[in-house]
């Protein structure tokens, strides 16, 4: 992705400039094959070269960590990050999946531009905190699969392209009988949006834009067409009448099933 995104750059003179850029690190791969997670400050920095030189720039605009590794303090690793920031290889530093409390640990020792969590109508975990401390303390809260993986837009994937998806086809939300009951409740939400005269995916997009300026959704589609319908998102401005309606046909806990397995809960902080 990063090699794509740097021959983009390079074949656009002065499009850097007009760009946002982050990238992330934290797992490191082993002998074996497998992962671990890392915030080594020798591999965080190697791991940044390495993107750095893929996308053929002298420094990301944000640079987060993917994960926290379990023993090493935050205060620790957002200060090493921060190294790299002076050094120049980044413009600021973020997290990902972190709790609230780890975030306000974090920028005693460096400031954190943002915090990357997944945020939507199908999962608003991090209304228990995290959307009110990013607020409080001017971090801007990247939102992943703000769209729940399809299942927030007029095309939900199928049972056999989730076969297709190993991340999916072993997410308990993807798996029956919670499938069946989440694209259930969600054609409700499908209609109210065919009401609306909007794409399912706009609306969605457009509700977390409604939860505060600093939220900031990171959508992500093959589909030009579906582009476009994430990107109206962003223009529509939601009346209070609208966020009712939308929380009465998808109001908080509705969705079956966690949003990660067992073993896709290797990582994340919780927090309540």
């Amino acid at each position: 992705s990063e090699e794509i995104v740097g021959q983009w750059l390079a074949a656009r003179p002065g499009s850097r400039d007009k760009t946002t850029i982050a990238t992330k690190a934290a797992f490191r791969e082993q002998a074996d094959g497998s992962r671990r997670i890392s915030n080594d400050p020798d591999y965080m920095e190697a791991t940044l070269d390495a993107s750095l030189s893929r996308l053929g720039i002298e420094t990301v605009d944000l640079f987060y960590a993917h994960r926290l590794e379990p023993g090493r303090a935050i205060e620790e690793v957002a200060g090493e990050m921060g190294r790299l920031v002076e050094k120049g290889k980044a413009r600021a530093i973020g997290f990902s999946e972190i709790a609230p409390t780890s975030l306000r640990r974090a920028v005693t020792a460096y400031p954190v531009a943002a915090v990357q969590s997944e945020y939507s109508l199908s999962t608003r975990y991090p209304e228990l905190g995290l959307v009110q401390t990013c607020e409080e303390l001017g971090v801007a809260l990247v939102a992943f699969s703000p769209v729940g993986r399809t299942l927030l837009t007029d095309t939900p994937f199928g049972r056999d392209r989730l076969d297709e998806i190993p991340f999916l086809k072993g997410n308990p939300r993807f798996q029956e009988p919670n499938y069946s009951a989440n694209i259930r409740i969600t054609d409700g939400f499908r209609a109210l949006a065919r009401e609306m005269g909007e794409p399912a995916a706009a609306l969605t997009i457009a509700w977390l834009v409604a939860q505060g300026g600093h939220v900031v959704p990171i959508p992500g589609t093959k589909s030009v067409a579906h582009l476009g319908e994430l990107l109206r998102g962003m223009e529509l401005s939601l009346s209070a009448a609208d966020l009712d309606a939308i929380e009465r046909v998808l109001p908080v806990g509705w969705a079956h099933g966690d949003r990660y397995n067992e073993a896709q809960w290797v990582g994340p902080e919780k927090y309540c």
